[in-house]
């Protein structure tokens, strides 16, 4: 069916070729004579005809309707010539110009419906070629959309990280601890930032299920720690993604808890085990951050801390519309964000169908 509709696509043969199209034309004509003459004993009277339709027909479809008006020409003459009696002669009585009558309107009409249906033929390949370029045209519009839109990533991510850098660079030259500190915690947090803005999003647009993109959080801050004996596991449910202007500031709580963890829960310990779990209850996503370390100090009041890292984690919770809190657990301490389903990617969606 492909095979016969991508020929009927190129119809009519030979456009560009006049001589070899009206050629084949009067090759066919004298084919049907021949035929005709060949089986003219085998025919019962009143058919002279016969043989010269399909060369018509042929003629029109094949190679288009003025070889068709010329196929129909020159077999009528042969039928009125050669085999309407009395034969080998152009009569003109009531019978032979009847029979003529019917042959031309026969054959105008066999003509003219070949016309038309390759005229639909060839608007239909006109069309499927037009949408055929709509739809390569979007195609490399697409490609191009991602590179750019991975390009920005990546070149926003970029700056951050230089300017984190740069923010490295001058704290070399200060030799006051708590600008030292400030600026080492600024910059560390750019790094994030930057490190973020790379891994939010897949090539095409689409957003990073969360489970993946907190392991590679993880990753990156366990590697920047330089404490090899301290693991960092994520417990994750797999369907849940956060939208992006909610991504980058559970991140930095994310990241600021492990830091957390690691300075002061492991401060006198070499070895420790940090879990990271993340999961739907209800219409609230709940994000907790355990470590097995040393726990929360005595009297330890979590809102009138004076820890840079602790109050900008607040207000990144305040910002998520949700609520951060720290406790102590048998052993170890936990933070713990609980956020709103509106914080959801796809809560749309999932309000509609119910918690996961």
């Amino acid at each position: 069916m492909n095979s016969l509709s991508r020929f009927t696509e190129r119809l009519p043969l030979l456009p560009g070729k006049p001589a070899v199209q009206y050629g084949s034309t009067l090759a066919l004509c004298l084919l049907a004579l021949w035929l005709r003459w060949a089986l003219d004993s085998a025919f019962p009277p009143g058919y002279p005809f016969l043989t010269f339709f399909p060369a018509v027909i042929l003629s029109s479809f094949l190679f288009g309707p003025r070889p068709g008006i010329l196929a129909a020409l020159l077999c009528g003459i042969f039928a009125w010539y050669v085999f309407i009696p009395p034969r080998m002669a152009f009569a003109f009585d009531h019978g032979t110009l009847t029979a003529m009558a019917f042959y031309i309107g026969v054959v105008v009409v066999d003509i003219a419906l070949v016309h038309f249906m390759q005229a639909a033929n060839a608007r239909l390949h006109q069309a499927r070629e037009e949408v055929r370029q709509l739809a390569e045209e979007r195609h490399r519009l697409a490609e191009r959309s991602e590179l750019l839109f991975q390009e920005m990533q990546h070149r926003v991510g970029n700056n951050l990280q230089m300017v984190g850098a740069v923010l490295s660079l001058q704290m070399r030259h200060l030799t006051e601890p708590t600008a030292r500190r400030a600026l080492s915690d600024a910059a560390a947090r750019l790094q994030v930032i930057g490190n973020i803005q790379r891994q939010l999003y897949h090539q095409d647009g689409r957003l990073v299920p969360l489970d993946r993109f907190l392991r590679e959080v993880c990753a990156k801050t366990m590697a920047s720690s330089a404490r090899p004996g301290i693991t960092c596991a994520v417990e994750a449910a797999g369907d849940i993604t956060l939208r992006p202007d909610s991504a980058v500031p559970v991140a930095l709580i994310v990241t600021e808890a492990i830091a957390n963890a690691i300075e002061h829960g492991f401060a006198e310990r070499p070895q420790g085990a940090i879990t990271v779990r993340l999961a739907r209850t209800g219409t609230v996503v709940v994000l907790q951050v355990e470590d097995d370390g040393l726990g929360l100090p005595a009297g330890f009041d979590p809102a009138s801390a004076d820890s840079i890292g602790l109050r900008i984690s607040r207000v990144l919770s305040q910002q998520l519309e949700g609520e951060i809190a720290l406790e102590n657990r048998e052993s170890g301490a936990r933070m713990t964000l609980s956020l709103p389903l509106s914080r959801l990617a796809n809560a749309e969606g999932d309000a509609a169908g119910g918690p996961a």
